[in-house]
């Protein structure tokens, strides 16, 4: 049967991985930076690197034979996947809720885009940021609103004690610190 009626080993291509899934009937809670770089992501792969693409497949095209023309079959293959990519950014930035921690009323209570400290049982000082699931960076320590450790923080407030389900057991967090402040990003990350 000819290649070009057989579907190449891709499965779905809209499969989102279970950790960047929107829980159903939620929005796509995003901070400020979270959305800037998302959106440049976006028109650096429309505006730069797809246009370059499609103009190397188009030179690739023209030089003959392509079932052994490596340009051109590494290009399609490139293409299929930065289209693949902007569809996915461009469902995500429609379904985007931009929420700015610094506009947010003072408040000691957690909510999206609160920068949180906690002592574990151990005695271990942690500080997380909760942020949208296309900005988790655990280098950071931006954790998903829809991770475990947000969803037993989230309403909490200042002084409290929240239990943590783990694999290990159930773990008290007791909170030090809640603020809401700017989070850094950097646009070169993507």
């Amino acid at each position: 049967m000819s290649k070009a009626f057989v579907r190449e080993s891709e499965a779905d291509d809209d499969e989102i991985p279970a950790e960047l899934r929107v829980p159903a009937g939620s929005k796509n809670y995003m901070t400020p930076g979270g959305w800037r770089k998302m959106k440049a992501e976006f028109a650096q792969l429309v505006q730069k690197e797809r246009p370059e693409l499609t103009q190397l497949i188009n030179w690739a095209a023209s030089n003959g034979d392509r079932s052994e023309n490596g340009d051109y079959i590494y290009g399609k293959r490139r293409l299929r996947e930065i289209d693949r990519r902007i569809r996915f950014l461009t469902k995500r930035l429609e379904l985007a809720e931009v929420i700015d921690p610094e506009l947010r009323e003072v408040t000691d209570q957690i909510f999206f885009s609160a920068t949180v400290s906690y002592l574990r049982e151990d005695g271990r000082s942690e500080t997380v940021a909760i942020v949208g699931v296309d900005e988790t960076d655990m280098k950071r320590h931006y954790i998903s609103w829809t991770s475990p450790v947000a969803r037993a923080l989230i309403k909490a407030r200042e002084g409290d004690v929240v239990m943590l389900r783990t694999p290990a057991g159930i773990e008290e967090l007791e909170i030090t610190d809640v603020i809401y402040q700017a989070l850094e990003t950097e646009l070169s990350d993507f």
